[in-house]
């Protein structure tokens, strides 16, 4: 049987829709489309917003210290309606905040949402106390919610609850990177982060400082979600209890979420008017469920518009030029597009060539005048050098598979659920070891606690998209991916899961316990 018709056969016998489109190796998500039930506004209408950046309350010999609040909000997502959200800062992104390499930062949460929250700084290199493990709930300030209403049916003793407002502490003893945090609580990070619980997290240091990379207003983060509206503004999603106590999505929903609006920073089809000159792109596939293939249209004369400087981990060691770029989600790719090789005036539309009618769109720059540019790429990049296993390094295989769960579909590693208490490995600090990661559908996997770069990928190196250090691995439809990670030196209980938010809520995670 054909790959393509086999994964099919699969997917009709678990019970999940499944789109496969160009086949498997051009497929696009894993998921079910939830359209929206109001006119959509043109595309290329309203201007790019940029998150703010978040200024520290105070500093002291901690480091800079940060206060954020979870509430409920109003954003204008479409034109002539308000949209309920959760927002960090009562924003959508939430604010960014910028830190440094080697200088320690606090961000203190607060919840005045009406559920709990995890926090997680998706990759920092962080204590486990601090990592947002997804039962270290935050409960909503004013005693509005306890441990077991919130986990049903389970309950972890080593759990760490706090009421109201919780320190989270990070040491940023990284390199600099593009990060992001958005909340992690056990069964329900799919419909939180679709409410809009997430932002960005920069980090610099002395190295990129050395590098003439854009800066200031040519510096741009964006973040890329698909999200569904009802006829009124309002987020659609399909969970089984829209109070969010009880867990689970709509039947069919449990391969994915997939929206038909993209937002970027939180505005449909947005239009940034750049210079001609070089721009750094931030990209961060913030999506559920779903995955990206960015192209210029028109592509610069000579192609290779995307020049890729970083990955998850921070920059690369040296560039590589591409003419599209992948993302699934949980990724990041820092890329440099000159705007200079295109004439004042023009249109630049990015373009999704995975995405169909309005998922087809993703936002348009607009060329609006010509430019003196003082930067450069250079040849060689100060990323942090690549990993080779000796003899003797451990070797784990980790299976990413549909399952049944607790008698309905669902999703798990090496066929167990997550528990808190269910261990998939244990290794030491600072050790390396080599994962041997397997699919059925397309599963981003990703490594709390740990670096890793790619080796192969089935029978053959890395991918085209797989240069740097990265902790969120895109595994594709019945493929397997073998990776040598290096996990951190800080003890504690950490998570690996796959990215795709309604397979880590159906119990697509495991735990790995660093000693």
């Amino acid at each position: 049987m054909r790959r393509r018709t086999l994964l099919g056969a699969l997917a009709a016998a678990a019970g999940v829709a499944v789109p496969f489109a160009g086949g498997w190796r051009g497929s696009t998500s894993t998921g079910l489309l939830l359209p929206s039930r109001r006119p959509l506004p043109p595309p290329f209408a309203v201007p790019l917003p940029i998150p703010p950046v978040l200024r520290p309350v105070r500093t002291d010999a901690d480091g800079e210290h940060y206060e954020v609040v979870q509430r409920v909000a109003r954003a204008g997502i479409l034109p002539g309606v308000a949209t309920e959200i959760w927002g960090y800062n009562g924003s959508f992104p939430g604010p960014t905040i910028v830190s440094r390499s080697g200088r320690p930062i606090v961000v203190r949460h607060r919840n005045e949402l009406p559920v709990p929250t995890v926090a997680h700084l998706h990759g920092g290199r962080t204590p486990a106390a601090s990592d947002g493990y997804p039962t270290d709930l935050l409960l909503p300030a004013g005693g509005g919610g306890n441990h077991a209403a919130h986990m049903p049916g389970m309950f972890d003793e080593h759990a760490v609850i706090r009421t109201g407002e919780r320190e989270y502490r990070y040491p940023m003893r990284q390199p600099a990177g593009t990060l992001w945090y958005h909340d992690h609580r056990m069964d329900f990070t799919g419909p939180s982060v679709w409410r809009g619980l997430a932002g960005f997290h920069l980090v610099a240091d002395a190295a990129e400082d050395e590098v003439p990379l854009p800066r200031g207003g040519r510096d741009l983060p964006l973040m890329l979600v698909d999200r569904s509206f009802g006829p009124d503004g309002e987020l659609q999603y399909p969970s089984l209890d829209p109070a969010l106590v009880r867990p689970g999505v709509r039947d069919g929903f449990g391969a994915g979420v997939l929206g038909d609006v993209i937002l970027v920073n939180g505005a449909p089809w947005p239009v940034a008017e750049v210079d001609g000159a070089r721009y750094r792109l931030r990209l961060l596939n913030a999506s559920n469920a779903r995955r990206y293939r960015l192209v210029l249209d028109p592509p610069p004369p000579g192609g290779g518009g995307f020049v890729q400087v970083g990955a998850d981990g921070g920059l690369l060691e040296r560039p590589v030029r591409h003419d599209a770029v992948e993302l699934a989600p949980a990724q990041r790719f820092d890329v440099v597009v000159d705007f200079g090789r295109y004439r004042t005036g023009q249109e630049v539309t990015v373009v999704n060539a995975f995405g169909a009618g309005g998922t087809a769109r993703v936002m348009r720059f607009r060329v609006v005048r010509a430019a003196a540019d003082d930067t450069a790429i250079p040849a060689t990049l100060p990323g942090e050098p690549g990993l080779t296993p000796g003899r003797g390094v451990p070797a784990r295989t980790m299976r990413f598979r549909h399952d049944v769960v607790g008698g309905r579909p669902g999703w798990t590693v090496n066929g167990v659920p997550f528990a808190p208490d269910a261990v998939h490995a244990r290794v030491g600090r600072g050790a390396v070891e080599v994962w041997r990661l397997t699919s059925d559908f397309h599963h981003p996997v990703h490594l709390h606690g740990a670096t890793f770069r790619v080796l192969a990928r089935s029978n053959s190196g890395p991918g085209a998209y797989d240069a740097g250090w990265r902790d969120t691995l895109d595994l594709r439809p019945a493929e397997q991916a073998t990776i040598v990670a290096r996990f951190g030196e800080e003890p504690g209980r950490y998570v690996m899961h796959c990215h795709n938010l309604e397979h880590e809520d159906m119990a697509m995670m495991g735990n790995v316990v660093v000693t």
